[in-house]
């Protein structure tokens, strides 16, 4: 799916620069997915092979996130026609708290009026979205094998949509649904000045162990100093033209942005976030990021995109997110 850009998309938003958003989510997450559980059907083409395409998006979906599947489960078919397929539905496109996660996600970028546009990298194929279409972001199908390459397709996409090499993106997981816009504005307005950017980040309250092999299993290796130790969160912030320059010299295998632009040398910025803005990783999560959502009434998604919680109001000639 393709959506015309916020405007205006020429001017600078402040005189730190302009601000994008940009939201890799083209892997499954089978982490988060129960053992066992049962394959979500797929229909009507929301990830299915495109017409004229040369592969289809199970394969291709596996691949991204590292998971293997068996030929005999991708279906054959002729590729000039939609399949249908069966296969674990991505973990961003869960229901949490009634909505697909990653609208959850979006919610929150749709409340920061600095941002000139939210850019959702998915796999090729994937057209979840597509039913849930909005003015606060647009789609493209650029998802590649890793996370890196993911956020190196979404960089190429934006500048190709009008950004600058010189704009700040802010990337941000679409498994982080308890992100907030106050939160995100705090970071623009830690790092706008910053010469190299940041990300927000949690100071380690647990205590930190090394394990070691032992007797009867894994066993405490020793205790690690937690003083100067932090859980990297996300958005993390830089300026395009660099961070794009780092991911293609350091190579695919970062795990997030803030660790390419330490390999290049440099020091991002560490912004307080909060211990509510983890990631859904495991099943147990999903109940966490409902209770999260609960407690703040729904606020975050629902004031962005209009109505209560199962009685949304429809606007002539709009199409509405729910």
């Amino acid at each position: 799916m393709t959506a015309p850009l916020l405007q205006p998309p020429l001017a600078p938003l402040s005189a730190h620069g302009r601000f994008w958003a940009l939201v890799p989510c083209a892997g499954i997450g089978l982490r988060a997915i129960a053992a066992g559980a049962a394959a979500q059907p797929v229909a009507g083409g929301t990830l299915s092979t495109a017409a004229g395409g040369g592969s289809s998006s199970i394969s291709t979906l596996a691949a991204f996130s590292g998971a293997e599947v068996a030929p005999s489960s991708i279906p054959t078919g002729p590729l000039s026609s939609p399949l249908s397929l069966s296969l674990p539905l991505p973990k961003q496109y869960h229901p949490v708290a009634g909505h697909p996660m990653v609208l959850h996600t979006l919610g929150a970028f749709a409340g920061v009026g600095r941002l000139l546009g939210t850019l959702v990298a998915v796999a090729p194929g994937d057209h979840f979205l597509d039913a849930h279409a909005h003015a606060t972001f647009f789609v493209v199908e650029c998802g590649g094998p890793t996370r890196a390459d993911t956020v190196l397709g979404g960089l190429r996409a934006l500048l190709a949509r009008g950004a600058l090499p010189d704009d700040w993106v802010l990337v941000h997981d679409a498994a982080r649904c308890l992100i907030t816009s106050e939160q995100i504005d705090f970071l623009i307005d830690q790092c706008a000045g910053d010469s190299v950017g940041g990300l927000l980040a949690h100071k380690l309250a647990d205590t930190l162990k090394t394990s070691i092999d032992g007797p009867g299993g894994v066993r405490v290796g020793s205790t690690v100093d937690r003083s100067n130790k932090w859980l990297a969160q996300t958005p993390q912030m830089f300026r395009i033209g660099p961070l794009m320059d780092a991911i293609e010299k350091v190579g695919a295998n970062v795990t997030d942005e803030a660790s390419a632009m330490e390999a290049m040398g440099l020091h991002p910025r560490l912004v307080p976030g909060g211990a509510q803005n983890f990631k859904v990783t495991y099943p147990d999560d999903f109940a966490l990021a409902a209770a999260v959502l609960a407690q703040r009434g729904y606020g975050t998604t629902l004031a962005r995109f209009g109505g209560e919680r199962g009685q949304v109001p429809v606007t002539p000639g709009k199409k509405n997110l729910f």
